[in-house]
């Protein structure tokens, strides 16, 4: 089996990548919630407790769980890599004087692997930069105008493993990020993908180079033919075009992209936090989308060009059509309470992993949801997320697969 191979939401998830909550998490601040994209500070040692939870119910199900730190601390083994690795970093946080870049040079270079990895993920702050031997640096801190903590932001967004990059067919994106703070994520998967022995002849479908954002939580591969995008807050158009125009190409197995028009709201990010496949004929959906959704259907015409026409119906008869389904069941968010329904998917009732079909990981606190999965015949398996939860992500959220065993036409 290929070192990535992705052809379904559903079937039996045997690796996946995943990243534990660090030091980024204590880096968040009142004041700056808003720059780094977060409405409030998770409690560290909680959050660590309820991701080894997640990881331990991985592990338990027979899947491998990998972690973006230990990938990427293999990518960059080799000295010169590691060199260059440090000097892109550097250059996407934003630093501008040649003093910061001075110092941010020679403090990662002094640091072990892994331990350069956590530090750039938690953030540095200028305290750190203050107490350096270099006094003539401490003055220099002293007089900056910005009072900004910070010399790079911390990344409390990184336990999202699935925004930065994903995985398609035997294939990957990575992305180009929609909000700058998080444009660095997708760095860790660009190394990796480059370098890491297992990894760097993966074929990529779409680079962070390109000029419009793509995230992961908008991608979601449905069948070894179909894949379903969101044009979402986080995805825009161009980017679908351009990656519908490689993924649709020779020596792909994929021969449609459905583009779901979703609402441009932070509690509808991605398509994933509204939408999520659990069984072969069942999928969860925050009821909001059901008369606000549009779907356009992505093609290659015999001569090459790529198409796009509009699909009209139901969201139920457009999956039939396009998965050859004899029928769908749609599994709503909070059940047909508007206030529940609200509720749950702000804490991503929507947002499932399915292991197996018909077998996903849950946030037990949405107890209308999982309630309803259960009356239709789907096994969950909850785990705790009240701190997880307050970065706006679900178990989806938190995990890239990088295998999953393909399913036969009967499965």
């Amino acid at each position: 089996m290929n070192s990535i191979n992705v052809y379904s939401e559903i079937g039996p998830l045997k690796r996946v990548l995943l990243h534990r909550p660090g030091g980024e998490l204590e880096n968040l601040m009142p004041e700056h919630l808003d720059r780094l994209l977060f409405d409030d500070i998770p409690y560290l040692k909680e959050a660590r407790r309820e991701h080894d939870e997640f990881a331990a119910l991985l592990k338990s199900r027979g899947c491998e769980v990998v972690y973006l730190q230990d990938l990427t601390a293999e990518a960059i083994a080799d000295s010169e890599v590691r060199k260059q690795f440090i000097s892109d970093f550097i250059n996407e946080t934003g630093v501008k004087t040649s003093w910061e870049m001075d110092f941010l040079t020679e403090y990662f270079s002094s640091l072990g692997t892994k331990e350069l990895i956590e530090a750039m993920c938690s953030g540095v702050r200028k305290s750190v930069a203050g107490e350096a031997e270099n006094q003539s640096l401490g003055s220099l801190l002293s007089l900056l105008e910005n009072d900004y903590p910070f010399l790079t932001d911390p990344m409390p967004n990184l336990y999202f493993t699935r925004d930065p990059f994903a995985s398609v067919g035997s294939g990957v994106t990575i992305h180009r990020m929609r909000n700058h703070v998080r444009t660095r994520e997708s760095l860790f998967g660009r190394y990796i993908f480059s370098h890491h022995p297992l990894y760097k002849n993966t074929r990529v479908w779409y680079d962070r180079t390109e000029v419009s954002s793509l995230e992961g939580g908008d991608i979601l591969v449905l069948s070894e033919e179909v894949i379903a995008i969101g044009i979402s807050q986080r995805t825009s158009e161009r980017a679908i075009e351009k990656f519908s125009a490689q993924v649709l190409g020779e020596g792909s197995t994929f021969k449609k992209v459905l583009a779901f028009n979703i609402p441009k709201e932070r509690s509808f990010m991605h398509l994933d936090t509204v939408f999520t496949m659990v069984d072969k004929d069942k999928f969860t959906v925050h009821p909001n989308i059901l008369n606000e959704i549009s779907v356009f259907v992505i093609t290659r015409d015999p001569a090459g060009r790529i198409r796009i026409a509009q699909d009209t119906g139901s969201l139920e008869d457009i999956l039939k059509r396009h998965l050859q389904l004899d029928k769908v069941t749609l599994i709503r968010c909070g059940r047909k309470s508007k206030v529940d329904a609200a509720r749950e998917q702000w804490n991503d009732g929507s947002n499932t992993l399915c292991i197996a079909p018909g077998e996903v990981v849950v946030y037990e606190r949405n107890v209308l949801t999982n309630q309803l999965l259960e009356e239709n015949g789907v096994k969950i398996y909850p785990i705790d997320g009240a701190e997880l939860s307050r970065g706006r992500g679900g178990p989806r959220c938190m995990s890239m697969p990088l295998v999953r065993e393909q399913l036969t036409v009967n499965s």
